[in-house]
């Protein structure tokens, strides 16, 4: 029997950053999936709504990569209450010749946030203004300090403001990004005037209702909604699809059970039937992202599998090139 891998968080932090390296390997699993040929089966989705909490599990088998992933991700959102993360988790890594374990990366659910910031980054590279130099962060977490972050890496922001529904965590992650990324980043108190004087829109929270209005976008703004992975979540408006230039999913499959895209199917703003672009069709040339500098541009990203083995393989290959981690015998 093969060995197998096991590698804990700190040695995956050491191994993988947020940086242009792991944003590009994101994209090629976008570009993969559009290419066809990738088998990413629906999201196993459990909410276990007496705590508080959700557990996903999502994979994708890719061409030209000899291992696959499968990811099992829990978010239990009142888990800081009692001084514990929001996320946890693992990723294992499987042969996709033989369906043996080679890896195991106990990552608590970094891997996760660096993939999500990472396709965050992706979706701002092809449809947001070339020119963006100010943003708006909805939720003041992890994710929205990545995000931001990852935005920094693909645009040329030089001003951004974070919301949340607690001012004194958007106060503390302004001044934590700001010492991070040396440019202004300020609390904000206002989200309708944020929104409607920003260039970027990042909304990154578990909200069940919609933050985000469609009379606040202006034109020429991009929005990257990915905090609506649950069929209960939204954080736009449904009128925001309808007012939206061009919508871009990461996998229309699911946007439309679990995204923005759901609701406002539901709503009736968009019309059943009808057939968007994903992401990876804009990544890999195939459909046209912006092409207009008055265009309002929305992406959905409900996380696909192909991000996942995207990163896990990437993470394992660092990993055992720094010879960390350690083998087991199975």
């Amino acid at each position: 029997m093969p060995d197998i891998a096991i590698l804990t968080e700190d040695e995956l932090r050491k191994a993988v950053q947020l940086d242009l390296t792991a944003i590009d390997k994101v994209e090629r699993g976008f570009a993969a999936l559009a290419a066809g040929g990738v088998i990413m089966p629906p999201i196993l989705s459990m909410d276990i709504a007496q705590f508080n909490g959700e557990v996903d599990v999502k994979t994708a088998y890719v061409p030209g990569i000899d291992s696959f992933a499968i990811k099992v991700s829990p978010g239990f959102f009142d888990n800081p209450k009692i001084g514990l993360p929001s996320t946890s988790g693992l990723m294992i890594l499987f042969s996709a010749k033989t369906g043996m374990v080679e890896a195991l990366l106990l990552d608590n659910g970094y891997l996760t946030d660096i993939r999500t910031a990472a396709a965050g980054a992706v979706a701002a590279r092809h449809l947001a203004p070339e020119e963006a130099s100010t943003a708006c962060i909805v939720g003041a977490g992890t994710q929205a300090r990545l995000q931001l972050q990852a935005l920094c890496l693909v645009r040329p922001i030089r001003k951004a403001l974070i919301w949340a529904r607690d001012p004194e965590k958007a106060s503390s992650a302004a001044s934590q990004m700001t010492k991070q990324l040396g440019i202004e980043v300020l609390p904000a108190s206002d989200l309708p005037a944020a929104v409607s004087q920003t260039d970027v829109i990042v909304t990154t929270t578990p909200s069940s209702a919609p933050l985000i209005s469609a009379e606040w976008l202006q034109p020429g703004q991009h929005v990257t909604a990915m905090g609506s992975d649950q069929s209960h979540k939204s954080e736009l408006a449904p009128e925001c699809l309808a007012k939206a230039d061009l919508y871009v999913p990461d996998r229309q499959s699911q946007t439309e059970l679990m995204g923005e895209l759901r609701a406002a199917l539901a709503a009736g703003t968009v019309t059943k039937g009808t057939q968007f672009d994903d992401l990876g069709a804009i990544v890999s040339g195939k459909a046209a992202g912006r092409t207009s500098d008055a265009a309002i541009t929305i992406c959905d990203l409900t996380g696909t599998g192909v991000q996942d083995t995207a990163i896990a393989t990437f993470a394992r290959a660092r990993a055992q090139a720094a010879n960390a981690g350690i083998t087991i015998e199975a």
